[in-house]
């Protein structure tokens, strides 16, 4: 059922559009007229090099830049943008870029630096549009529109990629040599769902902190709102996330033989928030009974109150106070309650009025599940039709992550790793090696996506191509690995320690490799423990 099921999608993937002229290199301003079923070029026009205007700082190169609208269904209204370097500085391929939150923003920034690199590339709005300069975190837009819903879950990605490659064939009369996807967020969520679904759209995919399991991640953000605030004094601080990162570390940074401000696996770190309990005054160097207790709900995850079942795993301690951390996603005025509340209202319920204090986490989430998985969610293992077309698969993930959980990335590699040793696959020579075309890496310290204290740079950002090379950038890893069959091993991230283990100072530069999971980085006994060379990739600790 499950190699029919995929040989059919994969059957499926190129159906939706080809130009209708025949293969010839046409002007930047004449693919306004290219022909597409369902869909229109809005506009087509050299791009001079100039400043861009979200980052005045940053130079976007010369480009013909395409954009267009796709409408598969009556109620579709799907935006895609496409720049094309040059013919004599294009690279032979193309990279699409995924969007996150609930979309509905193209963002400049994630099409420059492969741009810069050479690669013809896109992005889309998913099917709707935000009116802000940011990925939508309000999903009323689905409200009566379940079109609109199915675009933003996946269908808005593989029209893109099957529109912006006939542009590109019709551009540089000749198509691409191969295809790319790197998203991060709902991005890594598209990204999956793209090697499961349309496993012939794309070559190489990249997939950072994907939120693929998204009723249960959502519901997951329900459960943290829910927690801090199931009594008047159980809401945490901001000013109180200090406090509580420096107890996490203090009981389980030093775990890897290395005290550098970064716990390098929170698998083993036990650490009890009790010891922060007042003793006297409540005050941000302490915490209440209450917010223990729902800090304490936080790390744990949500659970099924009739069965008992982990609903989805919880946040990691050791960077609760990091930027773009815990203060932004958990507690303050958090991104989890915006997302999660626009979820249930809108996706699932459909009512703008359904208030969260209602939730069951049992009732809530059967619903969500049965109206709304088949649409969001990227949790099917049965990746073997994307293997054996020569797909490869990059996945990261960071260990300080509030806003995806780290655990679910591990949990669904897992899932894949036994669904491919329960299912031979007659096509591969080595049906069970999920090694040769799926590769994790968990990143010590990094919060959602990137940033925060330690080894978190590693070409994530989507533009770091300066001084790059397959051996520092996970792009340019994933491309090699594609047209050379050289399978990344470890990966040399860069950025500043959360503290230095010899002087007790912060912003220390440091290197570090990033192994392929099941492996972690490990000290090897002599010199600098802020240089990746006296770092090696070993099997975790028991």
């Amino acid at each position: 059922m499950f190699l029919r099921r995929s040989l059919l999608l994969a059957m499926c993937a190129f159906m939706p559009v080809l130009p209708v002229a025949v293969l010839a290199q046409r002007s930047c301003e004449a693919l306004k007229d290219v022909k597409l079923e369902h869909a229109v070029v809005v506009s087509a026009a050299w791009q001079e090099a100039d400043r861009l205007k979200e980052l005045p700082a940053v130079t976007v190169p010369r480009h013909c830049e395409v954009t267009a609208i796709a409408r598969p269904t009556s109620d579709s209204e799907i935006r895609f943008t496409l720049w094309l370097p040059p013919s004599e500085l294009w690279n032979g391929k193309y990279m699409q870029s995924g969007s996150g939150g609930w979309g509905g923003y193209i963002q400049p920034l994630s099409l420059l630096g492969p741009l810069a690199r050479g690669y013809a590339v896109s992005a889309t709005d998913d099917g709707h549009q935000n009116a802000g300069n940011a990925p939508d975190a309000n999903a009323s837009w689905a409200i009566g529109h379940p079109e609109k819903l199915i675009d933003f879950g996946y269908r808005a990605v593989h029209e893109t990629a099957a529109l912006s490659k006939a542009i590109v064939d019709a551009y540089y009369g000749k198509t691409a040599a191969h295809a790319y996807f790197s998203g991060c967020s709902d991005g890594g969520r598209e990204a999956l769902m793209e090697a499961e679904r349309y496993p012939e759209d794309f070559d190489g995919i990249l997939a950072g902190a994907p939120s693929n399991g998204w009723t249960h991640h959502f519901t997951g953000f329900v459960w943290n709102e829910i927690a801090l605030n199931a009594t008047p004094e159980s809401k945490i601080a901001v000013e109180q996330l200090p406090a509580i990162e420096k107890a996490a570390l203090n009981a389980c940074d030093a775990l890897d033989g290395v005290r550098d401000g970064v716990i390098a696996d929170p698998r083993q770190c036990h650490f009890d928030p009790s010891v922060l309990l007042c003793h006297g005054a409540p005050s941000s160097e302490c915490l209440t009974q209450p917010q223990i207790d729902a800090l304490k709900k936080i790390y744990s995850g949500p659970v099924n109150p009739r069965t008992g079942q982990q609903i989805y795993p919880g946040y990691e301690p050791g960077g609760e106070a990091e930027p773009k951390g815990w203060s932004l996603f958990i507690v303050g005025p958090s991104a989890q309650s915006s997302l999660g509340n626009s979820f249930f209202s809108a996706a699932v319920y459909e009512d703008p009025n359904w208030d969260w204090r209602s939730m069951d986490f049992d009732r809530d989430l059967r619903l969500a599940d049965e109206k709304t998985a088949p649409i969001l969610n990227a949790s099917n293992p049965d990746l073997r039709s994307f293997r054996d077309r020569g797909g490869k698969l990059i996945e990261y993930q960071g260990w300080e992550d509030a806003a995806s959980a780290p655990r679910y990335s591990i949990a669904f590699y897992e899932k894949v790793k036994q669904f491919l040793e329960h299912y031979p696959d007659p096509r591969s020579s080595n049906p069970s090696d999920i090694q040769a075309f799926y590769r994790l890496y968990m990143v010590p310290g990094m919060q959602h996506c990137l940033g925060g204290p330690g080894a978190v740079s590693f070409g994530n950002d989507g533009r770091g191509f300066a001084n790059a090379n397959a051996g520092n950038n996970i792009l340019l890893a994933l491309d090699r690995w594609v047209t050379q069959g050289v399978a990344p091993e470890a990966i040399i991230a860069s950025g500043t320690t959360g503290v230095d283990s010899k002087t007790g100072s912060k912003g220390v530069p440091i290197t570090r490799p990033l192994c392929a999971y099941p492996s972690a980085p490990r000290y090897k006994g002599l010199g600098d423990t802020n240089a990746a060379e006296n770092f090696e990739c070993a099997p975790p600790a028991k």
